[in-house]
This record gives C-alpha cells, sequence and structure tokens, in this order.
C-alpha cells in the first residue's frame, strides 16, 4: 500500500504560501530532499547553489537567508520540518532593487563578513581543540585573535581561485589555512614559555601571518639569557617592527654593550628590563652609550651603571638626558663628577626635573641648605633627589620639629647626615626616638638636643646596638637618669661596641684608678683611642706626678696637654721650694735660739 502523506497545517502552509508564491498551495507535499553533506557536514559556497528568481525581499528575510547559507553547519532535521531545498545565491540575496537599497546592500555584506568570521572562528577553536587546549582557553584566545582570524578567512576566500579549491567549502579551505600557519603548535610552544593568552594573542597579530618570525625571534633571546618569565614582555614591548628585524643586526647591538663592558650573562637581564633597546638602529645604540663614556665613564662603571639601571640606555630621548646632567651641573658639580654620579646612581636619569627636583631643591632652599649642602646631600646621598617630597620627606621634617629640633638645626642635620631622609619615619625613626625616651633615659626636654647633636643615632639597630649598649651601662652601676644625661651630652656613645668600651673601661678603674663619676661627668672619655691618647698621656701624667681630670687630660692636643704638665711640674716645683725654704728657716731660728740658751747658762 502507498504511504500515507502528511498533512499540511496552516503554518507549514503559510510557510509554503510565502516561500513559492507562483506555486499553488496544495494539502500534500513530498519530504524535502536532502542536500549533499561531505566528512565536515558544511554546506558548499553560496556561488554553488542554484538560482533563485530575484523577488524584493524583507530585510529580516534576507538575514535569515544569509545565516542559513553561510552558517558552518545545517541545523537538525526531523521527519516533517520543512527545509528550504533550494536557498537564493548571496548575490540575489544583497542584489539592489534599486539607488535606494544600497545602504541596505552594504548592510547586508558586513553582515556576511561577520557570518564568515563567526565560522572561521570556530574553525580555529576546532583547531584548537584538537590540540588538546581546553574550550576556555580557546575561546578567551579566539576574542583577542581578530586581525589573525580575518587573515585565515581572507586566505580561505582566496584559495577560491586556485581549480584544486574551487569545489570545496568554505569551511574546508579555512582548516587547510590554520593548519597550514602550524599557529597551534606555536601556541602550545608559546604557553610552555611561559607567555599568558593575552601575550601571546598580541604576539600572533603583530607578526601579520609570519609566524615564523614570532619562534625564531624567541629563540635569540634565549641565546642571549632572556628569562623565560620575560620572554612575553621582552616581545611586545621592542617595537612593532621587532618580528621583522634581521638577527644579525641584533647580534652587533649585544656585541657592541659587551664590548663596553655589559657582560654576556648580563645582556637577558638588561633586554628584558628595557625592551625599547633592540628597536633602535645601530648608530643609535652607538650615540647613547657615547653620551655617558664621554663623562669620564670606564667600561667597568659603565656595565655596572647599565645592569643596575638598564632604562638609562632606552628610556629617554638624547634631548632629555642632556637637559638632566646639564641640571646637575648647576650644583657646583663638573661633567666628571655627574658622571661618578650617574654611575653610582643611575636611577637619577629616570627623575623628572619639574616634578622632582625643582620642588624638592625649593623645599630644601627653605629649610636654610645652601647650594654647597645640597651639593652634600646629592653626592653622599642621591638617592634623595629621587623621592617625592611631600610624601617622604616632608612628614619626617614635621616629625623633627615636633620633638624639639630647632628650626635652623633641622637643615644642619640634614646636611651632616642625609642617609637619614632614607629611614622609614613609622620603622626606623619614629621607634628609635621612643626608645632612647623609655629606655636610654633620653627627657622629652633633651630628645630634640640629641636627635640634632648626633642624628646617625636613627640609623642604628635597636637590637643589635642601642639596647645592647644601654645594658652595658646599666651593668657598670649608671642610673638611667644619669646614662641620660651622659647621652644628652655626648650622643654617640651609644654608637660604640661593647669590645672598644670595656677595655677603656678597665684600663680606667685599674690603672688609672678613677671613680665611676669621672665617667658620668666626662662621657667623651670613650671616644678616645686608648694605644693612641689615653695611656701614653696617663703615663706622662704618672711620670710627672701630675693630676688632671679627664676633660682636661684629653679634650686637648699634644702641645696644650704638654703645656698643662709643663706648668702643673712649675707649679709643684715651687710649692715644694716654698715650703723648703719656709722649713730651713724654722731650724735655723730654733738653733740660734737654743746656742743662746745654752751660752747663756754657761755663763751663769
Amino acid at each position: 500500500p502507498d504511504p500515507v502523506l502528511r498533512i499540511h497545517n496552516s503554518k507549514t502552509t503559510s510557510f509554503l504560501h510565502h516561500r513559492q508564491p507562483a506555486t499553488t498551495t496544495t494539502n500534500e507535499t513530498k519530504n524535502p530532499p536532502q542536500e549533499y553533506e561531505n566528512d565536515h557536514h558544511h554546506h558548499r559556497d553560496s556561488e554553488d547553489k542554484p538560482k533563485t528568481p530575484p523577488h524584493i525581499l524583507p530585510p529580516q528575510e534576507k538575514q535569515n537567508i544569509l545565516e542559513m547559507s553561510l552558517v558552518a553547519k545545517r541545523g537538525p532535521q526531523f521527519p516533517g520540518s520543512i527545509y528550504a531545498n533550494s536557498l537564493p545565491s548571496l548575490q540575489s540575496v544583497i542584489q539592489t532593487q534599486n539607488e535606494d537599497d544600497e545602504d541596505d546592500e552594504e548592510v547586508m555584506i558586513r553582515r556576511a563578513l561577520d557570518i564568515r568570521r563567526k565560522v572561521t572562528a570556530e574553525v580555529f577553536k576546532a583547531a584548537m581543540k584538537k590540540g588538546k587546549f581546553g574550550i576556555t582557553y580557546s575561546t578567551n584566545l579566539v576574542n583577542r585573535l581578530p586581525d589573525f582570524i580575518d587573515h585565515v578567512m581572507i586566505e580561505a576566500a582566496a584559495l577560491k581561485r586556485s581549480p584544486e579549491f574551487k569545489d570545496s567549502t568554505f569551511n574546508l579551505r579555512a582548516k587547510l589555512v590554520t593548519d597550514h600557519s602550524n599557529v597551534v603548535p606555536l601556541i602550545r610552544w608559546l604557553k610552555h614559555n611561559n607567555l599568558s593568552y593575552p601575550k601571546i594573542a598580541k604576539l600572533i597579530c603583530m607578526s601579520k601571518g609570519n609566524l615564523d618570525s614570532i619562534r625564531r625571534l624567541v629563540e635569540w633571546l634565549k641565546t642571549v639569557y632572556v628569562k623565560g618569565e620575560f620572554l612575553g614582555a621582552t616581545l611586545l614591548k621592542s617595537g612593532d617592527d621587532i618580528l621583522h628585524r634581521r638577527l644579525e643586526e641584533l647580534d652587533e647591538i649585544v656585541d657592541y654593550l659587551e664590548s663596553n663592558g655589559v657582560r654576556r650573562d648580563w645582556i637577558g637581564f638588561v633586554i628584558s628590563r628595557c625592551p625599547r633597546l633592540l628597536s633602535y638602529s645601530m648608530e643609535e645604540v652607538k650615540t647613547r652609550v657615547d653620551f655617558y663614556l664621554n663623562m669620564g665613564m670606564n667600561e667597568n662603571d659603565f656595565g655596572t651603571m647599565v645592569f643596575d639601571y638598564p632604562g638609562v640606555l632606552g628610556y629617554f630621548t638624547l634631548e632629555e638626558m642632556n637637559q638632566k646632567v646639564n641640571y646637575l651641573k648647576e650644583f657646583g658639580l663638573s661633567t666628571e663628577d655627574v658622571g661618578k654620579l650617574l654611575a653610582f646612581r643611575p636611577q637619577l636619569m629616570g627623575c623628572s626635573i619639574e616634578e622632582r627636583w625643582k620642588p624638592l631643591v625649593k623645599y630644601l632652599y627653605y629649610l636654610g641648605i645652601s647650594r654647597d649642602g645640597m651639593r652634600r646631600m646629592l653626592t653622599i646621598k642621591p638617592m634623595i633627589f629621587c623621592f617625592n617630597f611631600e610624601t617622604t620627606i616632608a612628614p619626617k621634617v614635621q616629625f623633627f620639629r615636633d620633638i624639639g629640633v630647632r628650626e635652623d638645626a633641622i637643615g644642619n642635620m640634614l646636611v651632616k647626615f642625609p642617609p637619614l631622609l632614607t629611614y622609614s619615619l613609622h620603622k626606623k625613626i619614629r621607634p628609635v626616638v621612643i626608645y632612647l625616651m623609655t629606655k636610654a633615659g633620653v627627657t622629652e626636654k633633651d630628645i630634640g638636643k640629641v636627635i640634632a647633636l648626633g642624628p646617625e643615632l636613627l640609623g642604628c639597630n635597636i637590637a643589635k646596638t642601642l639596647e645592647v649598649n644601654v645594658k652595658y651601662f646599666l651593668s657598670l652601676g649608671i642610673r638611667v637618669r644619669q646614662l641620660g644625661e651622659m647621652i644628652g651630652d655626648f650622643p654617640k656613645l651609644l654608637r660604640y661596641k661593647v669590645d672598644l668600651l670595656y677595655p677603656k673601661y678597665q684600663y680606667l678603674r685599674r690603672t688609672m684608678v678613677r671613680p665611676l663619676q669621672d665617667v658620668i661627668e666626662f662621657p667623651r672619655f670613650f671616644s678616645y683611642s686608648l694605644e693612641e691618647r689615653i695611656i701614653p698621656r696617663h703615663k706622662i701624667m704618672v711620670e710627672n706626678r701630675v693630676n688632671f681630670k679627664l676633660r682636661y687630660m684629653l679634650a686637648c692636643t699634644d702641645e696644650e696637654f704638654n703645656q698643662r704638665v709643663a706648668d702643673k711640674v712649675e707649679r709643684r716645683q715651687r710649692f715644694e721650694s716654698g715650703h723648703m725654704d719656709d722649713a730651713v728657716s724654722d731650724s735655723q731660728m730654733a738653733e740660734g735660739t737654743l746656742g743662746k740658751t745654752a751660752s747663756s747658762s754657761l755663763s751663769s
């Protein structure tokens, strides 16, 4: 018996009327013929499809036809479904009916390109999946590869002109282009070299289809000891044309740097910190190197400077470099002095004149620091001129004011000990001040004087230096209040090592036989050399049988000390001679009296 044909309902009947207006609607239809599907289940290009008579279609209908013509896979079919067997060609869909439809044609062309781009992206994701990449990684990477996706789409469309691929589908051609480019193995290799997917995507887009240049340059960077974690950043920051430069040019730059003091094993570090160096020509590199060598640097200084701060070679223009050198010369430094300064602290070249140096100089001037004082600060601690004075220097100066340091003493204190400004206020300066006031006996009245006279105390370690010295002095029998007075008189007292203090104290107590009070009254005793000052002068005093207080014994030059000893000896001799004369006269008077008494007795 004949099979029972399916009866259309109202929806399918209206759809057939809409799709085939010239055909009489019937109640019975046959199943739509099945299209030829290849192994990849893709449609052939729209050029191979039969043409339909041109007729005006609404925009939404055109978009539906575009999607059905260009999709990667046809939607699933089921018994009784309606599928248009003869879709119109793309040319008939986007063909303009009149001049008013030109804008509509442009929109349809863009829509067709978007669909092709999505199809290419799906083909690329399929290749990534075949290469054992996860769905999330593939999706994130493809979303950052619009230029490469367009490149694959254009190459796949160009293959249509080849007789070999004349009858092939677009999906097949896109797959062939993707596989032939070896982009998936390259992505795997770059990921193995610690490159993240954003960097990989940017590199692939920079290559403009020449993916072999990426692998070639990465291999070269490894030969100059660039670490894997810096490969991506080095490639991306080396300039847009770095992938198109010859390796011979890069080798020439490396050899020139090595000949001027940059060690071979430093090259990778320098390039990874200053990738822009690879984008310069050989003449530009020589000009920048000569700029520093002409300031009196030798090869060792230049190589160390480049290693400490590679940005001095690549991050600044020659005009900026000259301006900064000339500004440093205004402090009274010569060209050679500036060269030594930059060799010691090359980070100065990274500071802005308008934003860093001029505000700092103005602030130091208001603190009463002269140009010579600023030059001393610059030569001793050049890092100060790299700080933002509002956040680093001004809070420390205000703290010194709060603890009682006089305004005119702050500038002198900073010039005397410039490293003070490099210490942390909350981790270094404030804890030392608190320790001096709570454990060392320094009063609130004297703390400003102590800091002004001995700012070096703020650089001492509390546990290893200050606390050890305080415990030693307290063990000698000195009270905390007395120790505070000693520190106020001589702040440097807490900076000496106990190994140096102990022999001097032992000599004072056992050999010189002096009381502890002498040390309390004159704490500077511990600042003098035991072998060169204390022992020789004590021997002179013993030989001449004179005695001085420690202050007059040590706090003078050798000439003054010898003069004091001579004066003391002379006074003693005068005293002794005067005492002997009085004794002789008394004895003579006594003898005369006795003689007279004896003679009178004899006469009687």
